[in-house]
């Protein structure tokens, strides 16, 4: 029996995909956010604000696990946006990804608004 490997690309464990939407770029992330694929989130956010982006939604729908890794990212993100006037809207539809969030405080400072799950981008009544 041969053991997978502990470590796995990015692209194993996380898709990213972003949309421009005229008013505004998605971001959408799929699958698991932690010190191997945060980066890859980061390099796609951080492109985008040096791009000129005036709004970025970052949508963790489809999210299954967040650590503090992904929590950085997303501090990150936010502390550019507020300082170059971009606004910064965060969706959270999973118990992995808004209890990390609500635990250090995300929550609140986001102003992360909770969609429904297979949803995404759809705002719910939370």
């Amino acid at each position: 029996m041969t053991a997978s490997p502990i470590d796995r690309p990015a692209s194993d464990l996380i898709s990213i995909d972003v949309a421009d939407l005229g008013a505004g770029v998605t971001v959408t992330a799929a699958g698991e956010v932690d010190s191997t694929s945060a980066p890859a989130l980061r390099e796609r956010l951080d492109a985008l604000l040096d791009g000129g982006a005036q709004e970025i939604t970052i949508d963790l729908a489809a999210v299954t696990f967040l650590d503090s890794a992904g929590l950085c990212v997303l501090a990150a993100a936010y502390r550019r946006a507020s300082g170059q006037d971009v606004r910064l809207r965060v969706l959270a539809a999973s118990r992995a990804v808004i209890r990390p969030l609500q635990i250090t405080g995300l929550w609140n400072l986001l102003q992360v608004e909770k969609v429904g799950a297979g949803a995404p981008g759809a705002d719910s009544a939370a």
